[in-house]
């Protein structure tokens, strides 16, 4: 009917060019109106954070853009590669701090080891564990609770389901990279009087997916009206490595 709107596969659809415009006039606007010098942002390797550093360079140079990669023991290698690579091709300023000395005196590696010592007493430093989710959520009727999964040298595997109580403790703990990482982001922001550059885009946002005064405390989230969808399309069209 006229003056419906029709919902297909291109309703996410956006003109890149008119978005990324739209963006780093509001990236210069709001440097501008706090008076500050340029922007720190969160490397992760990953296209969020990606797409943001790329759009920080379009509106203030290479000059005033600081990529800041946050690493700890228990980050993925690929991820400081992606982040390396992109900084090479947007010419960005990058500082590299490794947070596991700060994470290991807060406690965070052993509160999590606890955790998991209370579902299998045979766990130690030569496991590896993660908490998963049911891979066929879609398919069956089934409920969305969490199990711990340990995986020994030999890549013998055991699962057991995580209890509220443990849930909760092993994400507290987790949390606190985040929190961590908000702080370093801070200081060195506030030590060049830098403005934090947020990453988290609306799909996250609108689920809750980040961490309140971690990767959710920054000055401005410059992609934070845009589904993850909308997102990739940006960085196909800034070429993102």
């Amino acid at each position: 009917m006229k003056g419906e709107h029709i919902f297909g596969r291109d309703v996410l659809r956006i003109d890149c060019a008119q978005v990324t415009e739209e963006i780093v006039r509001f990236m210069r606007g709001v440097t501008g109106q706090r008076l500050r010098k340029g922007v720190v942002v969160g490397l992760s390797g990953g296209i969020d954070s990606s797409v943001t550093a790329a759009l920080c360079e379009r509106a203030l140079g290479k000059d005033r853009v600081l990529g800041l990669i946050l690493p700890e023991k228990e980050s993925n290698p690929v991820s400081f590669v992606y982040a390396e690579l992109l900084a090479r091709r947007l010419a960005i300023k990058t500082e590299k701090v490794d947070i596991s000395p700060t994470l290991d005196s807060l406690g965070v590696y052993s509160s999590r080891e606890e955790v998991v010592k209370r579902s299998f007493p045979e766990f130690d430093a030569s496991y590896r564990y993660r908490m998963i989710l049911p891979q066929d959520l879609l398919q069956r009727d089934r409920m969305n609770i969490f199990s711990l999964e340990i995986v020994d040298s030999a890549g013998n595997t055991k699962s057991r389901r995580l209890g509220l109580t443990d849930y909760l403790e092993l994400m507290a703990a987790t949390d606190m990279k985040q929190r961590t990482r908000m702080t370093m982001l801070y200081y060195h922001a506030e030590k060049r009087h830098y403005m934090v550059m947020g990453t988290t885009n609306k799909s996250e946002a609108i689920q809750g997916f980040f961490v309140k005064y971690g990767d959710g405390g920054v000055d401005a989230e410059p992609i934070g009206h845009l589904y993850k969808t909308q997102v990739y399309q940006l960085a196909q069209w800034l070429d993102i490595p």
